[in-house]
């Protein structure tokens, strides 16, 4: 895909959706890093029901100590892997709490080093909290980068070397909420809806559907 086409796919995503976020739900950077943490081989929605409980009760690393792995599996037993996940959550505040005084840091080697926090937790917290213009690739942009021929790549680390490399820096800070909610609602993973996307006349997929 050349230059042009790129462009012009980020300014039709741009102008359909100029202040994109994520769908998680939080008021902090802290909030937005556990919900991260928790959305794991999860959905938003199931993310965001267990959450509203949990941040009622804790919404500080000390906090969340406090209430310890029991309390929190109480709030996200309905989310998988969450004896894992609680596990981590607890882990993670205490180091907040022992090593950066109970603030998120704005560190990729920080953020990296907390338990279950990985380089796509890492980026979507530098970005949506921090406003980094990194780029987290989940399933969502692994597809629609692959399947546009935007930037293809075999695993989703390259595919985000390539998305840094090809995406002009003025569409960098918003292009991973632009590709997870295109990939989550219109280029669905096993029949997307082409014929109502925006983009389709740029799009490289050779079986376009209706």
């Amino acid at each position: 895909m050349n230059k042009l086409k790129r462009r012009e796919i980020l300014t039709r995503l741009r102008d359909n959706d100029p202040n994109p976020t994520t769908e998680l739900v939080f008021n902090s950077p802290f909030e937005l890093l556990i919900a991260v943490l928790l959305s794991a081989q999860a959905t938003d929605v199931s993310v965001n029901k267990a959450t509203v409980g949990l941040f009622a009760q804790a919404s500080t690393p000390q906090e969340m100590v406090d209430l310890g792995v029991e309390g929190v599996k109480r709030h996200i037993k309905t989310i998988g892997l969450f004896n894992t996940k609680a596990t981590n959550v607890i882990k993670t505040c205490q180091i907040l709490v022992e090593q950066h005084q109970g603030v998120v840091p704005e560190n990729r080697e920080a953020l990296e080093a907390l338990p279950g926090v990985g380089r796509k937790t890492a980026n979507v917290v530098l970005n949506t909290a921090f406003g980094w213009p990194t780029i987290a690739v989940d399933t969502h942009i692994f597809r629609v980068a692959n399947r546009t021929n935007f930037a293809p790549g075999k695993n989703v680390d390259l595919v985000e070397q390539h998305l840094l490399k090809v995406v002009p820096a003025e569409f960098k800070v918003d292009c991973h909420h632009w590709f997870i909610l295109h990939g989550r609602y219109t280029c669905i993973a096993r029949k997307p809806r082409c014929g109502s996307c925006l983009i389709e006349d740029l799009c490289e997929y050779r079986d376009k559907t209706d």
